[in-house]
């Protein structure tokens, strides 16, 4: 339980109201077959999963949070599935320098995060043996899923290096969600003063870059060991709405239209959203981003796809804490997830040895 504590040692706009967050427990799923070699696709083990955890390795680190890790990893050298969920924007490892510098911080912090995809991600991650990447630092501080030179300079005292020349943000910063988030609609700047440049290079050095380092290594082992690999690009948003007279979507699978993920996954997954009755939409209004511009390589056997989901389909009214549909969520995902396993390590039987070439 969190409750207002635990305010001490990490940053959470919910514990300004007394009330202690709920986490769920995480379902017990059978397990993806961890042997490597014929009939792994389709034998699944009925371990508990408390039999199934993965170590768990920090990575980075947090500036103004001293031992505070930047992410976790959790994955086992004898990957169980061939599938990794990476959970960039769920961070709440807020410093308390941070906190001192944000106008709004407890409103624009729930703005800003995809409030408890990690919690999510654990419990399907335990439920099927899936690596799991999350990142503790706040998309506040830095947003993972842009790239470094995607960055507002008007946001730093000393303004634009001078050898960038004519310069000029990309769409992503101009909208103000750029590397460093600047503003939030309805909300406006975020920040009571410009920033330092130093406070950049730190965060990218010692979140950013690690980071997505750790990324791409954990695809390659389990690409390396099962000839294909899929990330999920786990986010959440919140609730869409009706876009000629149709409900809106409670997921958007995004898949850069077409270029980051094999197609008989995509329309696996489109698949499997109608097999349980969830109205899911395709690239619009999220087709991914930088996380799966840097980390998808299909024809080498990576495959990446970015997920949101409808926060209010797992939080309460509030959108603050887990609500009455999290274990809902968590089954519906692990469902998804034990799916794509089994197909992706069907793709890396049936054309390894084209991947590694072309990875080459």
């Amino acid at each position: 339980m969190l409750g207002p504590e635990s305010c001490k040692a990490v940053y959470d706009p919910v514990c300004l109201t007394g009330k202690p967050v709920k986490i769920l427990p995480a379902t017990g799923l059978a397990g993806f077959d961890r042997n490597p070699i014929g009939g792994q696709r389709e034998v699944m083990l009925s371990e508990p999963s408390a039999q199934r955890d993965s170590p768990e390795i920090p990575g980075g680190a947090i500036p103004g949070s001293p031992g505070q890790a930047a992410f976790t990893l959790r994955q086992s050298d004898a990957s169980r599935v061939p599938v990794l969920i990476a959970v960039p924007h769920a961070g709440r490892a807020y410093p308390g320098s941070l906190i001192e510098r944000m106008r709004n911080p407890d409103y624009a912090a729930l703005r800003l995060e995809d409030r408890y995809v990690d919690l999510l991600g654990e419990a399907v991650a335990s439920a099927t043996g899936a690596a799991l990447l999350v990142a503790h630092a706040p998309r506040a501080m830095i947003d993972l899923n842009r790239a470094t030179e995607d960055i507002d300079w008007d946001m730093f005292a000393q303004g634009k290096p001078s050898g960038l020349g004519s310069y000029t943000p990309g769409l992503r910063a101009r909208s103000g969600l750029g590397l460093i988030p600047r503003r939030l609609p309805g909300l406006g700047e975020l920040w009571k003063h410009r920033l330092d440049r130093k406070d950049l290079v730190d965060r990218i050095d010692q979140i950013h870059t690690p980071y997505h380092q750790c990324l791409s290594d954990s695809l390659v082992q389990l690409r390396s060991r099962w000839g294909a690999a899929l990330l999920i690009d786990l986010h959440s948003m919140p609730p869409l709405g009706l876009r000629d007279g149709l409900p809106p979507p409670e997921f958007v699978l995004g898949d850069r239209f077409g270029t980051t993920c094999h197609g008989a996954l995509v329309a696996s997954c489109f698949g499997y959203f109608a097999q349980q009755r969830r109205t899911a939409a395709h690239n619009r209004p999220y087709a991914g981003g930088y996380v799966l511009e840097r980390h998808a390589a299909p024809t080498g056997g990576i495959h990446a796809v970015q997920l949101e989901i409808d926060r209010s389909r797992y939080l309460d009214a509030r959108l603050a804490e887990p609500g009455g549909g999290f274990a809902a969520m968590v089954d519906i995902l692990t469902g998804l997830v034990r799916r794509l396993a089994s197909e992706v390590a069907e793709l890396g039987q049936a054309e390894p040895a084209a991947w590694a070439q072309a990875a080459e």
